[in-house]
């Protein structure tokens, strides 16, 4: 029960990573620091719809 994720750049909002989750043991949105080719730095990138 696999699903996958966009994950967007909670600073400039560039949709830059997807992944995936497993959808019954993680319920909430998923928060990672990604890198930011936008910003050229580690940012914090969450879960979208």
């Amino acid at each position: 029960m696999r699903e996958i994720i966009t994950l967007a750049c909670v600073e400039c909002g560039n949709r830059n990573y997807t992944c995936t989750k497993n959808k019954k043991k993680a319920t909430g949105r998923l928060e990672l620091k990604k890198y930011c080719r936008h910003d050229r730095k580690h940012t914090a990138h969450k879960e979208t719809r």
